[in-house]
């Protein structure tokens, strides 16, 4: 009889990757087993040296009680093998932000985009007032006022290396800057018709120094510029109403979404289209990639240590970015106007992996979170919304807007969301508990533009009120 109970009070598990391959054979663990235990076994049977972090979870739900705890609350059958996935989690960890540091006039019309360097040691602005701010970080103070453009600036972003910054109008003009002295680099770029509605770096570990990179535009095109050249070097054209969005993916293709219902996915060397994705019934407005924060980082990390050379940059971009990414492809998720939203795995398939739908309202930004773990949506709905990364399966609701969610933006570590309001505030949602963590009141008007810089240190917010505020933990 002796025997008999041993067994039952084992439950056989199964450990796998959050990609579904599993770590080893099944095998029977004790129920008073809990993280710690598990913790244990998966550095072992990885062989770490250095012993790391991980997080449990069945059937979605992480486990942070001892197994047999688990079983009984959730009414389990032991009888069959239990799946356990294990997520690796950051080493380092970044303070929840809880204050306003600074508040920054300067903008003389609202703040429609607030972006960090890759090092987190400067911030940009772009606004309704045509110019293109750049910020001391240091003395809270204005460094740089960038003018040129026309009309409004609606997108602005940094090469991965920090070395350009560019800027897109509502005249369809570009403008590269140099963020050293705040001069433009050249004229502006011309080509686009219509507005530019956003703005992509070719990745540094595919190429360094930073040369290339990719505009969309309302005209129904895409191109791709050489910043050294000065010049547009390949137009992408294919799409037959205006382009909403464009991400260059890390294995050095180019995703655009269209009004025309379809996600292009385009080779650059000669621009020809290698792939169409269908399945959204309405206009795509958003995409979001699995390795975007990597890609947006380049060589930089939550350190801040700086490089000396290109190749050491390229070097190191590539090892970050090869470890984020692990042996899973790399995945897209798109927002459509429909409210719902599609995740993919382009490379592998021209079908949706899964349909993910919830959002009662336009959805207006998705965003990865850093380790690829977590999809975060923010939607007219008021909400955020959490899903899980690898399979799409909705996680959780972060509800306490009351009006539209604009933008979001991750803590490096994963642990925390931000997101900003035309309720006036922002908000820091705890990933693990699904809480409220900090509540940041403080803006006149509505918060059009959030960013949580890569070093963790800081946030920035603009909006309709027109100042700038930096957050601090």
């Amino acid at each position: 009889m002796e025997v008999e109970t041993e067994m039952t009070n084992n439950v056989m598990c199964l450990l796998t990757d959050p990609e579904g391959t599993p770590l080893g054979a099944p095998m029977y663990l004790p129920q008073n087993a809990g993280p710690q235990q598990l913790q244990q076994i998966v550095n072992k049977l990885l062989n770490n040296e250095e012993k790391l972090p991980y997080a449990f979870y069945i059937s979605d739900q992480e486990l942070l009680v001892a197994l047999g705890t688990y079983l009984e609350k959730h009414k389990v059958s032991v009888e069959k093998v239990l799946s356990i996935v294990y997520q690796p989690q950051a080493i380092f960890r970044i303070r929840p932000v809880n204050r306003c540091s600074a508040t920054i006039a300067g903008h003389t019309e609202p703040v429609l985009s607030v972006a960090f360097s890759p090092d987190g040691r400067q911030l940009a602005s772009g606004s309704g007032d045509t110019t293109v701010r750049i910020w001391d970080l240091n003395t809270q103070t204005p460094m740089y006022t960038c003018t040129g453009h026309k009309n409004w600036v609606l997108c602005i972003a940094w090469s991965p290396d920090g070395k350009h910054l560019v800027s897109g109008s509502k005249a369809g003009e570009l403008q590269c800057w140099d963020p050293e002295t705040g001069k433009p680099s050249g004229n502006p770029l011309t080509g686009h018709k219509k507005w530019i509605t956003g703005i992509s770096w070719e990745p540094i570990h595919l190429n360094s120094p930073s040369r290339r990179f990719v505009s969309s535009s309302k005209d129904g095109d895409a191109r791709i510029w050489d910043v050294t050249l000065r010049k547009c070097v390949i137009c992408l054209s294919g799409h037959t109403l205006a382009v909403t969005c464009v991400k260059w993916g890390g294995d050095g293709v180019i995703y655009t979404g269209s009004q025309d219902c379809t996600i292009k996915v385009w080779e650059t060397t000669q621009g020809k289209l290698i792939r169409e994705l269908k399945g959204h019934g309405h206009w795509v407005n958003s995409l979001a990639l699995s390795t975007e924060y990597v890609l947006r980082t380049g060589a930089f990390d939550h350190t801040g240590k700086q490089y000396s050379s290109h190749e050491e940059m390229k070097k190191v971009a590539l090892e970050r970015y090869n470890k984020m990414k692990g042996n899973a492809p790399e995945r897209l998720v798109s927002g459509s106007d429909d409210f719902t939203m599609f995740l993919w795995e382009p490379a592998v398939s021209k079908h949706p992996k899964t349909r993910m739908t919830g959002h009662q309202q336009l959805v207006n930004h998705v965003y990865f979170s850093p380790d690829g773990q977590w999809v975060a949506s923010a939607s007219f709905d008021k909400s955020v919304k959490l899903w899980n990364g690898t399979t799409g399966k909705f996680v959780a609701a972060f509800r306490g807007h009351v009006g539209p969610v604009y933008q979001i933006s991750w803590s490096a570590d994963s642990r925390l969301l931000l997101s900003g309001s035309k309720d006036s505030t922002l908000k820091v949602w705890d990933i693990r508990t699904q809480k409220l963590k900090q509540d940041l009141p403080g803006h006149a008007d509505e918060v059009f533009a959030v960013d949580w810089s890569p070093d963790g240190e800081k946030v920035a917010s603009g909006g309709k009120d027109r100042v700038l505020k930096l957050w601090m933990g």
